[in-house]
């Protein structure tokens, strides 16, 4: 039976990846990096200090250190998640009905742990949680399992007791990797592509958790 429920975070609890895209214009364009729309697509699934080294790359800057242009870009995400970011379609309706079964939450994130409460907070979600894991703690980011592997030991959970919802492919394969079942919850735009196909099961928003597959799902040997 499933004893557990780990997420991903940014756009999949929060609308936060325009954010990110954001941010990184205006922190590596104030180091003297031209940014392009082409090349931030590339950089959506890597931690912060993978893109603060991609950039890096394209286009070195001088002066400012790259741990001090990182600290700058989660500045500004966390500014922007503070006072704008907002919850995607059927997160409050999910949670709460996974803490009514009794089902421990976690979340297992890319992005760095200092983010994280700021989320929790701005949706108001915190309590749900028992667990959380950062990128930040672990040697891998996605789609390494590593920090899966993290909260499920945080959570005291066996990964065939756990199920996990992911947005992108290398989250649903770092899941995979884990030993956990995953549901993909593509965005609209890429809903139809085969590449969720790995995932076992597939919705539109997680709204249709509940309505669909959830107690099927929970209800589980």
């Amino acid at each position: 039976m499933i004893q557990a429920v780990i997420f991903d975070m940014d756009g999949l609890l929060i609308d936060s990846e325009p954010f990110w895209k954001q941010a990184e214009y205006d922190v590596f364009s104030s180091v003297g990096v031209e940014v392009t729309t082409d090349l931030t697509e590339m950089t959506a699934a890597m931690t912060t200090r993978e893109v603060t080294e991609f950039w890096y790359a394209k286009q070195p800057w001088l002066g400012a250190s790259l741990e001090d242009v990182e600290n700058r870009v989660v500045e500004r995400v966390k500014y922007l998640i503070e006072t704008q970011g907002k919850a995607m379609q059927g997160v409050h309706d999910v949670l709460s009905s996974l803490q009514q079964a009794k089902v421990k939450i976690g979340l297992a994130t890319n992005s760095p742990k200092d983010i994280i409460p700021s989320v929790l907070h701005r949706l108001n979600i915190a309590d749900y949680f028992m667990a959380y894991s950062s990128a930040d703690e672990v040697n891998r980011g996605k789609p390494a399992p590593d920090v899966y592997q993290l909260t499920l030991k945080k959570l005291g959970t066996e990964a065939h007791q756990c199920i996990a919802f992911e947005d992108s492919l290398g989250g649903i394969k770092a899941a995979l990797a884990a030993g956990i079942k995953a549901i993909a919850v593509p965005h609209a735009n890429e809903f139809d592509h085969d590449k969720f196909d790995l995932a076992p099961h597939k919705l539109r928003s997680l709204s249709e958790f509940n309505h669909h597959i959830g107690n099927a799902l929970l209800s589980q040997p």
